[in-house]
């Protein structure tokens, strides 16, 4: 398997949907990023936090404060998506770097401040870094650290195999032996933060989304009434909260028929947003704002927030407590 730049700005699509369920190949994956992590603490409270997401950007804007009377000192990580390398042909990393692929960049109090990336690389719970790295291997191989699994050297490559970290995947030319890698790459950004006593204390992060892609969407009309559909339409239904009258208007832009004449895709963006609740208490002030683009349908369980008044693409909530994370659907032409 060859992980290479292309991945990068956009996954190649091949094929297109037909009325049996789309095969890995035809879809790009999202993964799930976002909430700081750490530790439960009692001391700080998220006076209020500010996201705003779309297909090119995500950005939040979370204000703390310390409520006690001493400086409260916390190590606070971000955690990026892991990365599954056996499906490494199905997501588009946004960013070439291989450590910071999603372009990760934060600022306390306005100003922008240094952290460390860790990343490692595992086959199941076993930790395999150092015998990637021995074999001058790049943990995650994308961008300029992009490699030709067929180009190592036999003994790297039966080595590789042995640990699990290379899969068969048949035979080439002169029957060689052809393998993918199979190990899975995790990554976080780690700093630390001191939160002074009774002072409010800014924090902004800004990176770019893994955004899931389908060159079509099974909610078409057409499709979504074939019988082979109701199971991945009953899913669609509960983890984006998909309404009647969405698939109304669905049907207004993309027509009835069998082929996709008018060109709708779809595009699916995951934020992890049940870490709003290791803080002293719930969020004072909750803000989210989607934007999916013009003229495109969007579609998300919000449960506990209330629509801003006058926007459709805004919410907002007091004392929220996140008990789910988000899931976000966009339809439309892209």
């Amino acid at each position: 398997m060859n992980i290479n730049a292309s991945c990068v700005a956009a996954i190649v699509i091949i094929g297109s949907l037909s009325v049996v369920p789309a095969r890995a190949n035809d879809t790009a994956a999202e993964l799930s990023i976002g909430g700081l992590q750490f530790s439960r603490t009692s001391a700080v409270s998220m006076e209020s936090e500010a996201l705003k997401i779309s297909t090119d950007r995500i950005s939040v804007n979370y204000l703390f404060r310390n409520t006690t009377a001493a400086a409260v000192n916390l190590t606070v990580a971000f955690p990026l998506p892991d990365i599954d390398l056996s499906e490494g042909e199905n997501i588009s990393f946004p960013a070439s770097d291989p450590t910071n692929f999603v372009d990760f960049q934060t600022r306390i109090d306005g100003k922008p401040v240094s952290f460390v990336i860790n990343q490692s690389a595992k086959v199941g719970e076993k930790d395999v870094t150092k015998l990637l790295l021995d074999q001058q291997i790049p943990v995650l191989p994308i961008g300029a650290k992009q490699i030709r699994t067929q180009d190592l050297p036999e003994p790297v490559k039966n080595k590789l195999a042995d640990e699990g970290l290379l899969m068969p995947t048949g035979t080439g030319e002169r029957g060689r032996k052809l393998y993918e890698p199979g190990w899975i790459v995790k990554t976080s950004v780690v700093r630390e933060q001191s939160f002074p006593p009774g002072q409010p204390v800014s924090v902004e992060h800004t990176y770019r989304p893994i955004v899931g892609a389908s060159p079509d969407t099974i909610l078409r009309k057409n499709l979504r009434q074939n019988k082979s559909m109701t199971a991945e339409i009953d899913r669609y239904r509960r983890e984006y909260c998909i309404t009647d009258g969405f698939l109304a208007e669905l049907d207004k832009i993309a027509g009835p028929g069998q082929e996709n004449k008018a060109a709708i895709q779809e595009r699916r963006i995951s934020y992890v947003l049940k870490t709003g609740a290791n803080w002293a208490g719930p969020i004072r002030n909750f803000g989210l704002s989607v934007d999916g683009g013009k003229g495109r349908l969007i579609s998300f369980c919000h449960a506990g927030l209330n629509p801003k008044a006058g926007s459709a693409s805004e919410f907002e909530a007091k004392d929220f407590l996140p008990a789910q994370n988000l899931k976000i659907l966009i339809v439309g032409k892209f």
